[in-house]
């Protein structure tokens, strides 16, 4: 089977269209155990047919043994037994069959150029990766330059400056998991007006609605932001709010990294929740937590304001990652004004011995007024994870109390030279959560599933730098422990969140299930043995338990190993104006959302 075609430059879309149905296009769909028409005979033929296994449809419902054929791109038939003959036959007697996995909030966006194969991910079962927080684009002239010269591990060419651009040049590359992205407000307040702390004027937010606008209709997901880091920190609510309103009228959501997970969170969440009314449209919480150990008690709140909302017709959605540290870097344990201009202004500051010491008296603060993630963790709970500078690399691995103490400096200094020596805002995790609030939350019906990470693979370029544990095992980890071991969620239940529920969290459609007429996204596991092995120590270790994937009838894993197919497509938003009934509208209240 030959591997998807990759999607031809903007003149081409329209005619593309005729031959590739995109998700923005409606489709018949039958349901499970209703084959498609043109499948139901015994003289039918399919390339592939997935026999015996145990099918879980994705909708949540009690799974039953069967088969899944597949043809072309398309599933063409789930039921008991799929009449007439196949091309090829894939035994799953006792393995799980499912849906494609989707990563609601993932960050390859350097690594597939660099391996399109999404290799931690892809050994999870992971079919479709959703890039938000930022985009790759619009891009500016300095943005571009910027991009270059901050390459850290990864170096590659800027060529592309929309977002539909950068979504095109994936697939020429040839990739095997499917992306989508979010426009990312911060992207297109950085296009107007820089990485400044100043306000828009009415003028400026007319054009950063327009860029919004434009990312949308070439597919944009929604608009999307991560509001402890500059310069999107800056943007105040009602600049949010009229970001998130274009987006609305154009099909998509908001997706949120909030302005606090901890001693603020549920004034955060309140303002999302303002946004999402304002809007008109549903809104998704990143990440879901509460960060720190004084913020823990907060959650039983967090999850009452939420589903206040929802009961009030106002869809919050969230996401999760498995694990008690997050991981980002040291930007997010330094005062926002010392960042104001980006990364080259903030290093300079930080070298005025009087700036220094004032950033110092902050980064000690107890109660400050902004994001401080290191004070939240600790000097012994901060992990560092990635330098640029080959110099500093030796330190990989070890916590900023154990650097500290290395150099005979306190840890708020260590992480300022750091950031000075490395050029870079340095990669770290910090522990942050509780376990007990982790098994909580996964089990909330309205809550998803995120790596928030890349897709490297345990080898080459990307064993420079460590990694959160969570880059390898999050899917793995899911099933393992607290689905097999732990009996948090049923197996259907959990295959529903990582694939029906995001689909109708994204407003997708011919994806997210295993029903005739979808898309052929599948992944074959076993559900005894699927594990996760990466560890905070040695995190460069592929999951293992998942034998099969296929990637819009393509297959991406065979026997457990990468096959290297381009299987991969870019999944657009509704409002693409390459399908039937694209662009975008007056409003919000024009276009269907799920509840």
């Amino acid at each position: 089977m030959s591997p998807a075609r990759p999607l031809a430059p903007a003149l081409a879309r329209s005619a593309l269209a005729v031959t590739i149905t995109w998700l923005c296009l409606a489709a018949a769909s039958p349901g499970v155990g209703a084959p498609a028409e043109e499948a139901s005979g015994a003289g039918a033929h399919y390339d592939v047919v997935i026999g015996g296994g145990t099918v879980y449809d994705g909708s949540g419902s009690p799974p039953f043994v069967g088969d899944v054929a597949l043809r072309g791109d398309r599933i063409v038939y789930v039921g008991p037994h799929a009449p007439g003959s196949a091309s090829e036959r894939v035994e799953a007697r006792g393995k799980a069959v499912a849906p494609g996995f989707i990563n609601m909030l993932a960050h390859p966006e350097e690594s597939l150029i660099a391996d399109g194969r999404a290799l931690s991910d892809l050994r999870q079962g992971v079919t479709l990766e959703v890039l938000g927080e930022d985009s790759m684009g619009p891009l500016t002239p300095e943005m571009k330059r910027h991009a270059r010269e901050r390459q850290a591990d990864i170096h590659y060419t800027v060529d592309w400056t929309t977002l539909g651009e950068y979504l095109h040049k994936l697939e020429r590359h040839g990739i095997a998991p499917n992306v989508a992205s979010f426009v990312g407000a911060g992207t297109v307040r950085t296009n107007v007006l820089g990485e400044r702390d100043v306000q828009p004027t009415a003028a400026q937010l007319e054009r950063m609605r327009t860029l919004v606008r434009q990312a949308m209709e070439e597919g944009a997901l929604g608009v999307t932001t991560a509001l402890i880091y500059s310069p999107n920190q800056y943007a105040r609510t009602p600049e949010l709010m009229a970001l998130a309103s274009e987006s609305a009228r154009c099909g998509g959501i908001y997706s949120v990294h909030m302005r606090s997970e901890g001693d603020r969170l549920l004034e955060a969440a309140q303002e999302t929740i303002d946004i999402a009314r304002a809007s008109g449209a549903p809104a998704e919480i990143y990440h879901l937590k509460a960060a720190g150990r004084g913020n823990w008690g907060k959650l039983d709140a967090l999850i009452h304001e939420v589903e206040a909302a929802r009961a009030a017709g106002i869809r919050i959605t969230a996401d999760m990652y498995v694990y008690t540290a997050g991981a980002t870097g040291l930007d997010a344990a330094m005062p926002p004004w010392v960042q104001d201009g980006g990364l080259e202004a903030w290093i300079r500051r930080l070298q005025d011995p009087a700036v220094r010491a004032r950033v110092l008296a902050e980064m000690r603060d107890p109660a400050p007024p902004w994001e401080n993630l290191y004070g939240a963790a600790g000097a012994a709970g901060t992990l560092l994870l990635g330098f640029k500078n080959p110099q500093l690399k030796p330190l990989t691995g070890k916590t900023l109390a154990e650097v500290a103490k290395m150099r005979g400096v306190s840890a708020e200094d260590a992480a300022i030279d750091l950031v000075i020596q490395d050029g870079s805002r340095v990669a770290v995790a910090y522990f942050l959560m509780s376990e007990e609030n982790v098994r909580r939350e996964l089990a909330l019906p309205w809550v998803s599933f995120d790596s928030d990470a890349d897709a490297p693979a345990p080898e080459g370029v990307f064993l420079k730098s460590s990694r959160h544990p969570r880059t390898y095992g999050n899917f793995a980890r899911l099933l393992a422990e607290y689905v097999r071991e732990e009996k948090l969620l049923s197996l259907e239940q959990a295959i529903h969140k990582l694939t029906a529920l995001p689909v109708a969290t994204l407003s997708l459609a011919d994806r997210g299930m295993l029903k005739a007429g979808d898309f052929a996204d599948v992944v074959v596991f076993d559900p005894a043995t699927i594990q996760d092995h990466a560890t905070y120590e040695h995190p460069h270790q592929l999951a293992t338990g998942v034998d099969e994937v296929w990637v819009n009838g393509v297959r991406a894993l065979r026997a457990g190993a990468a096959t290297g197919a381009a299987s991969g497509r870019a999944v657009l938003g509704r409002a693409w104006t390459g399908a039937a009934g694209g662009g975008c509208r007056a409003s919000a209240r024009e276009w269907t959302w799920s509840p």
